[in-house]
């Protein structure tokens, strides 16, 4: 699991047998930028190190999961533009998606992910 690097990978959601695609955002102004100035996204994004996001001046509506360091969810929520969640004290990465994402795939709270990048 390691100090990730921005770039691509795959991730699998435990009892899934298809991977999803993902985007991994790991540098300071990787993190800060997210996913704002899209209009939709492909898969996923890990934010790595995070353990709170924002939507502001985001476009769209999205499926955030909050990860703790052995990337086990802790907490799912879908948030629309313009909102500011609590911080999980116990996350330790974030996982967004378009909303709807997380339902599909099966990602709820103590499911456990695995990162291929």
């Amino acid at each position: 699991m390691g100090k990730w690097q921005n770039g691509k990978g795959r991730l699998t959601v435990e009892g899934r047998d298809e991977p999803v695609e993902l985007e991994i955002a790991a540098s300071y102004g990787t993190r800060r930028r997210g996913l704002l100035g899209r209009t939709g996204l492909d898969g996923a994004l890990l934010i790595t190190p995070c353990s709170s996001v924002h939507t502001f001046r985001m476009g769209f509506t999205i499926d955030v999961a909050y990860l703790d360091k052995e990337l086990r969810v802790v907490d799912v929520h879908t948030l629309k533009p313009g909102r500011l969640p609590l911080p999980r004290l116990r996350a330790r990465h974030v996982l967004e998606a378009e909303a709807g994402a997380m339902e599909r795939w099966g990602v709820r709270p103590g499911v456990r992910l695995a990162v291929d990048a």
